[in-house]
């Protein structure tokens, strides 16, 4: 049988042959739209347009347009910078931070790789969770700061990471403060005495300290180790001698009031993170660096822009 015989006896086969074509012919027509090549400053303008009316998900698909379609131009470099930033506005933090490892990957001597570093240290800052949970992105923007700190000292974004380093730094030695308190309510005393002892070694310089050491001079008390109760009490004294802690831990060596004060045990848990009840758009974002690609005046917006 012949296709026109086909199409002669059914007649529906000759309809939805004709709409198919017309389905393939719309959908290349549309594929060919999409990948119009454009000149690179008409595409650069567009994604600083889209990105100073915070349309950030537009802004980076414009800017990833830049570089598919002018690779080897100046801007294609920008733009790979300005895409990463265009997510971390949009918090799209994974994609972001794909960005700008490629980034450095491809641009380790470039002027703005400092800058790099710092944002893709800010989308690991901005996803730190209530010291209760896993504490990996804690880790990692731990890392990613202290790099900033150590490679580009005299960089404006070093200030503000060090900054964050510091929260960093405390935000951890909460989580070990948190799991210590745990053990201790629960009377496994030698676990506790270990996540406390992690604070006073490894986090020496946060706000928990004189509670860590605190604590350990109630454990010490409680398995009668007097003399490392003394000895503690003492450099809680030395270090911190008007804590509230070394007046409980003074109470404890001296009278053996193991509770002096009458506070409950865990009852400092949920005023380690103040935004551990709130909604995650009530989280203060943090201060942006010097050079951040803010649309102000003398910022990135000015730099990177077409004139």
């Amino acid at each position: 049988m012949t296709q026109a015989s086909l199409f002669d006896r059914f007649p529906l086969v000759r309809t939805f042959a004709v709409a198919a074509l017309l389905i393939v012919g719309a959908c290349s027509g549309d594929k060919k739209d999409d990948y119009v090549e454009r000149p690179v400053e008409e595409l650069y303008n567009e994604a600083m347009d889209l990105l100073d009316k915070d349309e950030y998900y537009k802004a980076a698909q414009t800017f990833e347009e830049v570089d598919r379609q002018h690779p080897y131009s100046v801007w294609a470099t920008k733009a790979q910078l300005m895409a990463a930033y265009a997510l971390y506005e949009r918090n799209k933090y994974d994609d972001a931070i794909l960005g700008l490892d490629r980034f450095i990957q491809l641009h380790p001597g470039n002027k703005d790789v400092a800058y790099a570093y710092y944002l893709k240290g800010l989308c690991y800052y901005e996803q730190i969770s209530d010291v209760r949970r896993d504490q990996k992105m804690t880790e990692q923007a731990l890392k990613i700061l202290q790099e900033v700190v150590d490679r580009f000292p005299t960089s404006p974004y070093a200030r503000d990471a060090r900054l964050k380093v510091d929260l960093a730094r405390d935000h951890m030695a909460g989580k070990e403060m948190t799991v210590g308190r745990q053990y201790l309510k629960l009377k496994q005393y030698l676990a506790a005495l270990n996540r406390f002892k992690v604070v006073t070694e490894q986090f020496q310089t946060t706000t928990h300290v004189p509670e860590a050491l605190h604590r350990m001079v109630e454990i010490y008390s409680i398995l009668g180790l007097e003399t490392e109760a003394q000895r503690t009490a003492a450099v809680l004294g030395h270090n911190f001698p008007g804590s509230e802690w070394y007046t409980d831990s003074f109470a404890i060596v001296e009278e053996g009031n193991t509770n002096p004060s009458g506070k409950i045990l865990g009852s400092w848990v949920d005023t380690i993170n103040p935004w551990a009840d709130k909604k995650p758009e009530d989280k203060p974002k943090p201060a942006k660096a010097p050079d951040d690609p803010a649309k102000t005046s003398g910022g990135w917006y000015n730099w990177a822009k077409f004139w």
